[in-house]
């Protein structure tokens, strides 16, 4: 992708000194967590679509379609991840996916793939403050009967965790994603226990669907149309390079970290999926909100019991470590996209205690809004689910091209597979992208216009006034010098280097 950009900015990047007085504003607290809580982090950006939501697409392809769709969603994540590990071993900085892109697309490469994270780390909190409340509701805690004073209550005291520090948010992220986590093991016990295989393909043949059966009771087509389900059980965990700047040994701990959250994560999709549907009948829970103690007590008899009720409580801490983690993915994906100039600056600004306030506070204003404006969290989350898919796209399609552009580059981790791992991904997420439109073609409109709107305002202003002292601009305007060198060493006459000018 050609990177033609010209910077025009000004102040604070007009020397060396105000370039290093602008980025010890805007720097993050280092060291503040290793492989174990990286891992947390990453199961904790999913856990809470074990507890609800995959559920749906046992309508859309019944039990055989839904299943499929769920090994290859967690191929396209597996092979996403292994190609992640190398690039953020290659450039472990806050801006993750945006920072691998513009390396390998260049600025409107970064600028595409930045904005589709963000759609997907703003609207995803949102979304799930919307469940949240249903939980609250549900099980008649406190009284309320309303959505919206839960929604705020979340987004006021979650926020302020993050801004106390990230390395108490991150341990009180992995002290709730392992009450989810076990509750889920638990959960699995118990179902197994009223296991019976018939019950899985009881959802209705549709006999005027193309290859349907019992197992694929909407047909092939109904495979696709599970796509987006499939990948509920690893949304997310992409994020993890998001905390880079703030790990210790980011270039060892993330691709460990990364490893071990998709492990991990395959093992609670299998351990989730086929105990629910085998205990109570995929008809049965195709279409409740919380799936799992539907699953419980229909196969008791309908009556609530004690595992029921553990498992109900635990979804609600699921919900709550996944709305924790996703704030955090989206405050660094703004704020890196911020100190580079793709966003307004001031939005990089860090506290004393090295927290992106306004990265924090923006968006979740944003989120609380949406959420008690719409209370749809359904839509919010395909809206979301676009945006993961447009930037699976982009992020595999970078490691393709930096390792056919940039053979030679230092990777201290090499993915697995190599280009035919990345490449695999690369295709299914392509279908992904598709198959959001065959669930809810509404929701990727409306991500299209958010795009739209990004889009102008980066082709109009931002593209200008790019900030070149940023981590990723930096590694992006190193390659086009050693690029250059390597034009004038052939004797061929030095085209411009794409730059943003401090």
């Amino acid at each position: 992708m050609a990177d033609g950009t010209k910077s025009s900015q000004s102040s604070p990047d007009t020397g060396p000194e105000s370039a290093e007085a602008y980025l010890q504003a805007r720097s993050l607290r280092r060291g503040s967590a290793g492989w174990l809580l990286l891992t947390g982090l990453g199961v904790a950006y999913v856990v809470s679509g074990d507890y609800a939501g995959w559920n749906f697409g046992l309508a859309e392809g019944g039990f055989g379609g839904l299943a499929i769709a769920t090994v290859l969603m967690g191929t396209m994540y597996t092979c996403l991840v292994f190609s992640l590990a190398e690039l953020s071993s290659i450039l472990p900085t806050a801006g993750g996916g945006y920072g691998f892109a513009r390396r390998a697309l260049g600025t409107w490469g970064g600028f595409l793939t930045g904005t589709a994270i963000l759609i997907e780390y703003i609207l995803a909190p949102a979304a799930i403050a919307v469940f949240i409340g249903g939980y609250v509701e549900s099980l008649g805690l406190f009284g309320i009967e309303a959505g919206w004073p839960v929604y705020l209550v979340c987004f006021a005291l979650f926020i302020g965790i993050h801004l106390w520090g990230v390395g108490e948010a991150l341990r009180f992220s992995f002290i709730v994603t392992g009450i989810a986590v076990a509750a889920l093991l638990v959960f699995c016990i118990g179902a197994f226990t009223h296991f019976g295989d018939a019950s899985l393909n009881d959802v209705a043949v549709d006999g005027s669907a193309f290859g349907s059966s019992a197992w694929l009771p909407l047909g092939l087509l109904g495979i696709w149309a599970a796509f987006p389900f499939g990948m509920w059980f690893f949304l997310g965990v992409e994020g993890v390079p998001l905390a880079a700047e703030e790990a210790r040994d980011p270039v060892r701990a993330m691709p460990k970290a990364l490893a071990w959250s998709i492990g991990i994560l395959v093992l609670l999709a299998l351990l989730t999926l086929i105990p629910a549907a085998g205990a109570a009948g995929s008809d049965a829970i195709k279409d409740a909100d919380n799936p799992l103690v539907a699953a419980l007590q229909t196969a008791t008899g309908g009556e609530p019991t004690m595992l029921s009720r553990v498992v109900n409580y635990a979804g609600l801490a699921g919900l709550v470590a996944s709305f924790f983690s996703l704030i955090y993915a989206g405050s660094r994906q703004l704020f890196a996209l911020s100190r580079a100039g793709y966003l307004p600056r001031f939005l990089s600004l860090t506290s004393r205690r090295k927290a992106p306030y306004l990265g924090l506070l923006v968006p979740g204003v944003i989120g609380f809004g949406l959420a008690a404006y719409t209370g749809d969290g359904a839509r919010m989350l395909n809206i979301a689910v676009f945006g993961a898919a447009i930037s699976y796209v982009l992020m595999s399609l970078s490691h393709i091209v930096l390792r056919r552009r940039e053979p030679e580059l230092p990777r201290p981790y090499r993915t697995p597979g190599g280009l035919v791992t990345s490449s695999v991904a690369f295709v299914l997420a392509c279908s992904a992208v598709v198959a959001t439109f065959l669930v809810d073609p509404t929701a990727a409109g409306i991500a299209l216009v958010l795009y739209v709107v990004a889009v102008a305002y980066f082709a109009l202003y931002s593209r200008h006034h790019l900030v070149a002292a940023a981590p990723e601009e930096e590694f992006a305007a190193l390659a086009a010098a050693e690029a250059e060198l390597e034009r004038d060493s052939d004797g061929d006459d030095p085209a411009p280097a794409p730059h943003a000018r401090s």
